[in-house]
């Protein structure tokens, strides 16, 4: 098949060389509004360029990979859309939920396949958590712990405009949660505070936050965030049940040091960053996204996935200011009367 790269950044330009390398994939059409980034790539991979998405689009391509900025996302899956070519797009499918599910009605009035970026649901171990729960093994799940703890923070300009920790870290750990259980969140409670560089309090975020969610069985999900855990990139993820608990993410590249006398685990180099903890369900994720181009595959990550995740962390962000609960249905009727 032929498919086309819009956004040729850092995760761009990762999902193009994983797509070049896929035997399913003939041909690269790339574009980015820096020309640099386009020439890199195409003298490092040997793919074609386009001069605009638009014309992107009309090169006979069979699918569209969106890599872009936040803010251009809805019009090019509503292009992308109108053109009739399935899509992946990187998260979030808006940067406000409401538009969100504009997007959303219009991809369900087309039937034309998106599938959105959240790589955990292609971790081995977070899958093998996913089915630990299908399967009953662990009877009824009344615990859930998910961890997302970044080396450092990313640039000023970045924290500017990634919309806050909630939108920006926190989703990813909202995701695998109801991947994982197969719950809907319904209650939201988050906290937060700043301790380090004054960029996060400038802009309405935090640093590090906590939020409890509250999910459809009454099971409780705790989710920790931070961009200060100088140990290294960790991404955990535990279920405890009344018979059995299991926990992703407890391997030997944990960045973690124990503390029991005569325990060396974990022993490996520790996780640096998340394009290393996870490359492999990058890859894989994009190789399902051949299997939705080609018909092959429903999209296993959908917008309407996406949509609720930015409610949750539109009720995450809400909780934060107002100190108090947020219910999925307060926060959706709030912006239903904006």
């Amino acid at each position: 098949m032929r498919l086309g790269v819009i956004g040729l950044g850092r995760i761009g330009a990762f999902h193009a060389t994983t797509l070049s390398a896929l035997p399913n994939v003939e041909s690269l059409v790339v574009y980015d509004p820096v020309r640099a980034a386009v020439q890199a790539t195409v003298d490092r991979l040997g793919v074609e360029a386009a001069d605009s998405p638009d014309q992107l689009m009309k090169a006979g391509v069979d699918g569209i990979v969106i890599a872009a900025a936040t803010s251009v996302h809805p019009e090019l899956i509503l292009s992308s859309l109108e053109a009739g070519l399935p899509t992946f797009c990187e998260k979030p499918v808006a940067a406000d939920p409401q538009q969100g599910e504009q997007i959303l009605a219009r991809t369900e009035q087309t039937g034309i396949a998106v599938q959105i970026g959240y790589p955990r649901r292609f971790d081995a171990a977070f899958i093998a958590a996913h089915d630990a729960v299908k399967s009953g093994e662990l009877g009824t799940v009344h615990t859930v712990r998910s961890t997302t703890l970044d080396p450092a923070p990313p640039p000023d300009d970045y924290v500017r405009h990634s919309g806050g920790i909630f939108r920006d870290c926190s989703v990813h750990d909202f995701d695998a949660i109801r991947f994982v259980t197969g719950q809907e969140v319904v209650e939201v409670y988050a906290t937060g505070t700043n301790s380090f560089a004054p960029i996060f309090a400038e802009n309405d975020d935090v640093d590090t936050a906590a939020t409890t969610l509250t999910l459809s069985s009454g099971a409780l999900a705790v989710v920790s965030n931070s961009r200060y855990n100088a140990r290294g990139y960790d991404v955990r993820l535990e279920l405890h049940g009344s018979q059995d608990s299991v926990a992703a993410g407890l391997e030997d590249r944990w960045p973690i040091r124990s503390t029991e006398p005569g325990t060396s685990f974990p022993s490996g180099t520790p996780h640096s960053f998340f394009m290393d903890r996870f490359a492999d369900a990058f890859r894989a994720e994009l190789a399902a996204f051949t299997e939705v181009v080609a018909g092959t595959r429903l999209s296993p990550c959908t917008v309407a996935d996406a949509v609720e995740v930015g409610w949750i962390a539109e009720a995450a962000a809400l909780s934060l200011r107002h100190h108090r609960p947020i219910s999925l249905d307060d926060v959706r009727s709030r912006k239903a009367t904006r």
